[in-house]
């Protein structure tokens, strides 16, 4: 369902995390007239956002409104919320979460707009969220959303997840306005997977059209990529049909076809013959990608999930196999059914 335009409930919001996603949904919240505290764990860049009201390392051309406070004490963030927005890199959840705990009262609902799975485990970020903090109201915010688009104002449309109906319209609510439309719904696996593993299939997408395979190759990888996502998202636990929502096919497709993407930035890079550590450093910003194509990796050879693009994904990054080997490895693997 989605959430109206109505008078809403004022919240006082703790963003945790300061890079352009943390800060555009900052920025949405404040228009949507929340209180909206932004803390990051640089002390440093969180006093260039007090002194520029811009975010000008990670979200340039983009003021931030005159009542969202960027803090650099995370005491200051947490207290008094009435919900936590976390936008971290995946990598950093559990940390940042370990740091928070002792900070947070046992009612706060928790919200996440991270897609990743944990690093050397792969859980998916409710069940790390879980073990830390304990039973508490918990929900992911996902779909197919550029931080810069969205601190512009441009129409975008997300999902929200939880398990509690009442704190996924909450959340909803919170960023929900004439154009940024929030539906919610209680598949937090399914949002999660798809949220994760879709960035790793952009990596593939951008190879592709930088060894200039043009558009028939993209929309096949694409397609067969959805497939692995919906693979991979049953044998986690999820619905088949949010894959071919905002979570699932909405947000590869945008991850896929734009180069505001940063996996898919990456792919073109790796294309031109470029190491996976100078593109990533040309980018200057975490590419969950890179992280999430190991634990893709695993999961789906512990889960026995056949996920080919994937895994020639993973053998780019980590294995030192070229992007044209990769190519040709897809390319020679027998015919078979569409829909086995």
């Amino acid at each position: 369902m989605s959430i109206g335009a109505t008078e809403q409930q004022q919240e006082r919001v703790a963003v945790v995390g300061a890079g352009s996603w943390g800060t555009a949904l900052a920025i949405l919240m404040t228009r949507n007239g929340h209180q909206v505290r932004l803390w990051g764990h640089d002390p440093a860049h969180l006093e260039r956002l007090q002194r520029d009201r811009e975010n000008r390392e990670f979200l340039p051309g983009a003021p931030l409104p005159p009542r969202l406070q960027p803090v650099v004490d995370l005491n200051v963030a947490l207290a008094d919320a009435t919900i936590v927005l976390v936008a971290i890199p995946s990598q950093f959840f559990a940390d940042v979460l370990e740091r928070m705990m002792p900070l947070l009262p046992d009612a706060l609902g928790i919200a996440w707009a991270t897609k990743g799975f944990e690093p050397g485990t792969g859980r998916l970020l409710h069940e790390v969220a879980t073990d830390i903090l304990g039973v508490r109201d918990l929900a992911v915010l996902s779909g197919p959303s550029f931080a810069a688009e969205v601190a512009r104002g441009l129409p975008t449309a997300v999902t929200v997840a939880a398990s509690d109906a009442r704190f996924a319209t909450r959340l909803a609510a919170l960023v929900h306005g004439d154009r940024f439309r929030a539906y919610t719904q209680d598949d937090l696996i399914g949002v999660q997977v798809g949220g994760a593993a879709k960035n790793v299939l952009a990596i593939a997408t951008g190879i592709a059209d930088g060894l200039g395979f043009g558009a028939n190759t993209r929309a096949a990888l694409i397609t067969r990529g959805l497939a692995e996502l919906i693979r991979l998202g049953i044998a986690l636990g999820a619905r088949r049909e949010t894959f071919m929502g905002l979570a699932g096919l909405g947000d590869l497709v945008l991850t896929c076809t734009d180069d505001q993407s940063r996996n898919r930035r990456l792919g073109l890079a790796l294309a031109r013959g470029d190491s996976v550590e100078q593109a990533l450093q040309d980018i200057g910003q975490q590419v969950e990608g890179v992280v999430t194509a190991r634990a893709v990796n695993e999961i789906a050879a512990r889960r026995g999930v056949e996920m080919p693009i994937s895994e020639q994904v993973f053998s780019v990054l980590y294995e030192g196999r070229t992007p044209e080997a990769a190519t040709r490895q897809l390319l020679e693997r027998a015919g078979k059914a569409e829909f086995d």
